[in-house]
């Protein structure tokens, strides 16, 4: 029988047996990588991934029963957005470079994710340490000033729990449909050979069961076929997942699962956004906006005194006269600056529902040219599932009431 792991061994990804003390041992692409580099050599294909893949293999914590990796995206926003917040309080100047600077590396950052189609915790990281650091800072350099009320961090402090306690339900299932048991695929030769016009994405009929089609980079292999349903509508047969798609439903490549009216997958939360969590998803949002603008006012109103916080956000004459003014000031500057990126996102969110429109479908209908833009471009109306403002709210408020859909085993 083998003996258990201590809490400094771990099985490396090649199945071996390893200790944290050897983690710098048998480094060899990493040594023919440095070798290269000195000798002004270039380096073979995928030599930097595979250096890569080592550094994240031993990257581990020691634990009771084994060493546990550490998930590399979980580091970078811990070590350097305070180091990074700290520098820009030393000068003004310093403070608008890095402050510009930061949204167009995580920008950067998300195009490059997006494009290779990996999933990473960065973002989620990056927000729920922006989160505690900034509510440290306002404990640590604010409240001692003695301009803030202590019924004023009370409330700051609930619309905090509010807002983590709604973005932990977003992380819960956002309706993912249940993959069928079994390891046999199911077989296309009973799906009809017909087109089928008309379908929940916008998109128009696929015929046959063999034919293959894209949607979005979403399914390849994707076969369009009718069920009887009681609202009559129409099904779609995601050969990814091997199951019968309902109305709205759609697969999302990252998570590798297909979700029940999915809007979209949210790097911020590391999920999918769909039936079962969007109502949380949209409380999170609002309450992070309440509290970040309530936590921004009272940390002006305590650095630049007699000015409204508007003008004080502009212009604060006292704001570098000492550390403590300035670090206040250069973190008010930078939740400012993602309170506007997530207001933008709310604003999107909110002018979708009302026209009871996902982004998902807003995404397809822009590309067949099924839908129109409106409002100067903030929301795509396909006219598919509109039904009325009213109307619209109500059956987003209703979402995950309804009882659940059949089983795809059921359907086929």
């Amino acid at each position: 029988m083998e003996e258990p792991l201590c809490c400094c061994e771990y099985v490396d990804r090649r199945g071996r047996r390893n200790h944290l003390a050897a983690c710098c041992c048998d480094c060899e692409e990493l040594d023919d990588g440095c070798d290269r580099w000195l000798t002004c050599k270039s380096l073979p294909p995928g030599a930097l991934e595979r250096i890569a893949d080592t550094i994240a293999d031993r990257l581990r914590v020691p634990w009771f029963s084994g060493a546990v990796k550490i998930n590399i995206s979980l580091v970078p926003p811990l070590v350097l957005l305070p180091v990074f917040l700290h520098v820009a309080s030393l000068h003004f100047l310093l403070g608008l470079i890095i402050l510009t600077s930061l949204p167009v590396v995580v920008l950067w950052y998300y195009y490059l994710t997006h494009r290779r189609k990996e999933r990473t915790l960065f973002f989620l990281s990056l927000g729920l340490f922006s989160l505690g650091y900034m509510y440290y800072v306002f404990l640590r350099e604010v409240v001692p000033r003695g301009h803030v009320e202590y019924s004023q961090v009370v409330a700051l402090t609930c619309g905090l729990i509010l807002m983590l306690a709604a973005l932990s339900r977003a992380k819960k299932d956002p309706g993912y449909l249940p993959i069928p048991a079994g390891n046999e695929k199911p077989s296309h030769q009973g799906l009809p050979n017909k087109s089928v016009r008309g379908s929940s994405s916008g998109l128009h009929g696929i015929s046959g069961a063999g034919s293959s089609r894209a949607v979005n980079g979403e399914a390849k292999g994707y076969c369009r076929v009718s069920a009887e349903q009681p609202e009559g509508v129409k099904k779609d047969w995601c050969t990814k997942c091997q199951l019968v798609r309902p109305a709205r439903a759609g697969h999302c490549r990252l998570c590798g699962r297909c979700v029940r009216r999915l809007d979209h997958h949210c790097v911020w939360i590391n999920s999918c956004v769909g039936e079962q969590n969007h109502q949380a998803f949209i409380l999170a949002l609002s309450f992070f906006m309440l509290t970040s603008v309530y936590g921004i006012t009272l940390t002006l109103h305590t650095i630049c005194r007699g000015q409204s916080p508007f003008v004080a956000l502009l212009y604060c004459p006292g704001a570098y006269s000492d550390y403590s003014s300035a670090l206040s000031f250069t973190c008010v500057w930078y939740c400012a600056i993602v309170t506007a990126g997530m207001g933008y996102i709310l604003l999107i969110q909110l002018l979708n529902i009302s026209y009871n429109v996902t982004e998902r479908e807003a995404r397809l209908a822009l590309r067949d040219n099924t839908g129109h833009r409106l409002l100067g471009g903030l929301v795509v109306d396909t006219g598919q599932y509109n039904r009325g403002f009213l109307c619209n709210w109500g059956h987003f408020l209703s979402l995950g009431s309804s009882p659940p859909q059949r089983s795809a085993e059921d359907i086929v």
